[in-house]
C-alpha cells in the first residue's frame, strides 16, 4: 500500500478513535443512513419502467399473452383483474408486433370479424343470426371503453321484417353493465349508453333500450328511457325546485329569512295515445261523400197536347197522323256525387312514466326580519309560482306564511363553531411551535455536534511540542503535549529534566541542576520568549494545556 494512503488511513483511524461514544453513535447512524439511501436510490434506477401492452383482454388472450411473454422472458404485471398486462416499456412494441403475428388477441366474442368466418353456403338465418351477432359484439366492446365500464353485454331484439302484418313492432335493446370497483355510472353516461345503442339500430328508439349493472339496478327501462323510480325522479325534482325559489327569496329577503319545502307528485303511468282530426276549409259539418238524383217528367204545349196515339213496341207511344205540330213531351234524369276533400290527420303520441302530476309549496318567511316586514306576500307568491311553474288547471298550490323562527339552534351552531375554529387555530400554532421547536432543537444538536467536531480536529492537527522550548513547565504536574515519534517521550508522572547546553570540554560540570532549582525568572523568560517568538503556536498550546489539566 503506498505511504500516502497508509497515512491517510492512518490519520482517519486516530481522527475516529478520538469520538466520544455519542459522536461514535451518529456518526454510525448517518453512515447506515446513507447506505441505505444508496442502496434505494440504486434500487429505484435500476427498477424498469412498466407500460400497458394490451388492455380490457379476455381471460383466454390474457392467458395466451402471458405465455408468449415467459416464453420470451420478459418480465410483466396484471392489473385490472388481469385484463390489462403492463410490460417493460422498451418491451411494448416487440411484443405487440410479436402477438400481432400470433394473432393475439385472438377471442373477439363479436364484432365484424364474425363476418369474415361466413361461407358462401350459409343460410339467411346463420346470415342474419351472425349479423346480430356482429352489432351486439361492436356495441359491447364500445360501451366497454367507457370511463367505469368494465365489461359490457348486448342483446339486440330485431323483430323479422314481414309485409303481412299491418303494424312492425320496433326493435329493443338489453345492456348488462359491470362497473369497476367503487364506480357507478352517471346519468349522463346511461344517457350515452342509450343513444348509443339506439342510434346504432335502425328504428330503434331510446325508449327501447334497457340498461341495468352488475348490482340488479334498472338504469333505463323500456318505455320510459333512462330514468330512475318515480321516489327518486321526485326526491331530484323537490331538490331543484327548493334550490331556484330557495336563491330567489335569499336573494330578495337574505339570507336564513326564508324556507322553502316542494312536495312533488309524479306520473308514474306510461302509454300510447292515439288522436285523429279533419278539417277542412269550409265552415260548419261537411259529410265526406254526398249523391243525389232527380227525374223529372212533362207535355209539350199546343192544339194536339190532349191527342193520344197507339202504343208501339216496347210500350212506346206512337203519335197518330192527326196530331198537329208543337212542342215534343219533355223527360229529365239528373244523378250526382260529390266528394269532400277533408284534411284527415293521424297523431300518436307515447306517454313515458315521470311526469309531473302536481305539486305543492310551501315557503315560510321570518317575520323577525325587516326585509320581511317590509315585504308584499303577494308579490312573493307570484315569484314562487312563476319560479317553479305552477299550473293551477294541475291543482298545483302555493302557501306563503310569515312566522317566527326558532334561531336557538342556530346560534349554538355558530358559537361551536367559533369554538372550534378558535381551537383550530390554537392547534395549528402550537404544532408550528412544535415544529419550530424540534428544527431548533436539531439545528442546535448539529452545531454542537460540529462545535465539538471542529475542537477535536484542531486538537488533532496541533503540532508536537519540543521539550527544549518548555523545560521550564517540566516541574508542574500535569503532562505536556509531546511528539509521538519520540521514543523518549515523558510519560505521565515521569519528572523531566532540563537538557543543558553542552559544556566545552575543558569546562568541567560544576553542578547538576534539576528542574526544582530553575528560579522563577528563567521560566518567565523562557516562556516570554516562545511567545515573542510564535505568538500563535503559544496560544494553542496554553488552550491545550488547560483542555488536559481540565480533563484530569
Amino acid at each position: 500500500m503506498p505511504v500516502a494512503v497508509k497515512d491517510l488511513f492512518g490519520r482517519l483511524a486516530a481522527y475516529v478513535k478520538g469520538f466520544s461514544a455519542a459522536q461514535r453513535t451518529i456518526a454510525i447512524l448517518v453512515i447506515a443512513a446513507l447506505v441505505l439511501g444508496g442502496i434505494a436510490l440504486a434500487s429505484w434506477l435500476g427498477k424498469a419502467s412498466y407500460a400497458p401492452l394490451f388492455t380490457g383482454l379476455a381471460a383466454a388472450d390474457a392467458a395466451s399473452v402471458t405465455d408468449q411473454l415467459t416464453t420470451d422472458g420478459v418480465p410483466y404485471q396484471l392489473t385490472d383483474g388481469g385484463a390489462t398486462i403492463l410490460v417493460p416499456q422498451g418491451s411494448v412494441y416487440s411484443e405487440r408486433l410479436k402477438a400481432a403475428s400470433n394473432g393475439l388477441p385472438a377471442s373477439n366474442e363479436g364484432g365484424y370479424s364474425l363476418l369474415d368466418k361466413m361461407g358462401v353456403t350459409s343460410s339467411e338465418f346463420q346470415q342474419d343470426v351472425t349479423y346480430k351477432r356482429a352489432m351486439e359484439g361492436e356495441l359491447a366492446k364500445t360501451i366497454g371503453a367507457m370511463d367505469g365500464v368494465q365489461t359490457a353485454t348486448v342483446q339486440l331484439a330485431i323483430p323479422e321484417k314481414t309485409v303481412f302484418v299491418s303494424e312492425e313492432k320496433d326493435p329493443t335493446a338489453s345492456v348488462f353493465i359491470a362497473t369497476k370497483n367503487g364506480t357507478e355510472l352517471t346519468t349522463d353516461q346511461v344517457q350515452a349508453i342509450v343513444h348509443l345503442t339506439s342510434a346504432a339500430v335502425e328504428g330503434m328508439q331510446p325508449t327501447d333500450v334497457s340498461v341495468v349493472d352488475a348490482k340488479g339496478q334498472t338504469l333505463s327501462a323500456v318505455g320510459t328511457g333512462a330514468t330512475g323510480s318515480g321516489a327518486d325522479q321526485a326526491a331530484d325534482y323537490d331538490a331543484s325546485t327548493s334550490k331556484k325559489i330557495q336563491d330567489l327569496l335569499d336573494t330578495t329577503l337574505g339570507a336564513g329569512n326564508a324556507s322553502v319545502v316542494v312536495s312533488a307528485t309524479m306520473n308514474q303511468n306510461s302509454g300510447t295515445r292515439t288522436s285523429e282530426s279533419y278539417t277542412t276549409p269550409t265552415t260548419g259539418p261537411v259529410a265526406l261523400n254526398e249523391s243525389s238524383t232527380t227525374e223529372q217528367y212533362g207535355a209539350g204545349s199546343g192544339a194536339g197536347a190532349g191527342a193520344t196515339g197507339v202504343l208501339g213496341p216496347d210500350n212506346i207511344a206512337v203519335p197518330n197522323g192527326t196530331a198537329t205540330s208543337g212542342a215534343d213531351d219533355g223527360y229529365k234524369n239528373e244523378s250526382a256525387t260529390k266528394n269532400n276533400a277533408v284534411d284527415h290527420t293521424t297523431e300518436t303520441t307515447q306517454l313515458p312514466a315521470g311526469g309531473l302530476s302536481r305539486q305543492t309549496i310551501s315557503v315560510a318567511l321570518n317575520s323577525k326580519a325587516t326585509a320581511v316586514q317590509n315585504a308584499n306576500l303577494q308579490s312573493i307568491n307570484d315569484l314562487v309560482a312563476a319560479a317553479a311553474g305552477v299550473d293551477q288547471t294541475r291543482g298545483d298550490q302555493v302557501r306563503v306564511a310569515m312566522m317566527d323562527f326558532d334561531t336557538s339552534a342556530a346560534d349554538k351552531a355558530t358559537k361551536a363553531l367559533e369554538v372550534q375554529q378558535k381551537a383550530d387555530q390554537q392547534e395549528a400554532l402550537w404544532s408550528s411551535i412544535r415544529t419550530a421547536g424540534i428544527v431548533v432543537g436539531v439545528l442546535l444538536a448539529l452545531v454542537a455536534v460540529g462545535v465539538v467536531l471542529a475542537r477535536r480536529s484542531r486538537k488533532q492537527e496541533r503540532e508536537a511540542v519540543d521539550l527544549g522550548e518548555l523545560d521550564a513547565f517540566a516541574g508542574e504536574t500535569f503532562q505536556l503535549p509531546l511528539a509521538v515519534d519520540e521514543p523518549d517521550a515523558l510519560r505521565a508522572g515521569d519528572a523531566p529534566t532540563v537538557a543543558l547546553p553542552t559544556l566545552p570540554g575543558d569546562d568541567a560540570p560544576t553542578e547538576l541542576l534539576t528542574t526544582e532549582d530553575i528560579s522563577a525568572e528563567r521560566r518567565r523568560q523562557d516562556i516570554q520568549s516562545l511567545a515573542e517568538r510564535d505568538p500563535k503556536r503559544t496560544a494553542d498550546l496554553l488552550r491545550g494545556l488547560l483542555d488536559d489539566r481540565a480533563s484530569v
